[in-house]
């Protein structure tokens, strides 16, 4: 019998694996692959298989791992001292961690020729909860690429209602829900 993370691998396979349409907005391009945040360490362990799953139904891959992008950002960030001095000063409304991201996204596309027959995986998103907008930032991705971006996503969905760690009121995303107990 199937575990749960091997049920989403192969529900995430049958639905790359459908031929692709390219006249659809942004946000119809985005899938979510939804698992609980207890299982992200077995998840991180999957990529592979993911990827190989993307390749054989014919597609390009490239994943990006967001974990430790907050710590690259502070790293290069002129105002990081009076920011520990005082973290009340970042908020997700600052947005300067944000558009370190897209811009860090941006320069992945066009350094690795995304396009729209790539899979482009983010992954590692529970990094950002209470620094940055995972719906925004989605977003944004979706936006600089034609292929699809698919967001690991450590949580929970219900009602098209998507909620990162399940620790927070969720949000409504028009994305591709892909659970272990159903594609979609």
């Amino acid at each position: 019998m199937k575990n749960q993370i091997q049920r989403l691998v192969d529900n995430f396979a049958s639905y790359i694996s459908v031929p692709w349409r390219h006249d659809i907005a942004s946000y119809q391009r985005v899938v979510f692959c939804i698992y609980s945040p207890k299982d992200e360490l077995i998840i991180r362990a999957q990529l592979g298989e993911f990827e190989i799953r993307t390749k054989k139904s014919g597609h390009r891959w490239y994943s990006l791992d967001l974990t430790d992008s907050f710590a690259n950002w502070m790293s290069q960030e002129k105002y990081a001292e009076s920011i520990f001095k005082n973290p009340s000063n970042l908020s997700e409304e600052d947005s300067y961690f944000q558009k370190y991201l897209i811009k860090q996204f941006s320069d992945i596309c066009s350094t690795n020729s995304v396009d729209e027959s790539t899979v482009v995986c983010v992954y590692g998103i529970a990094s950002l909860f209470g620094l940055a907008s995972v719906n925004e930032t989605v977003q944004a991705f979706a936006s600089l690429f034609s292929g699809k971006l698919v967001v690991l996503f450590p949580g929970s969905y219900e009602n098209n209602v998507y909620k990162v760690l399940d620790a927070y009121d969720g949000w409504n995303y028009l994305a591709v829900p892909i659970t272990s107990d159903k594609s979609y």
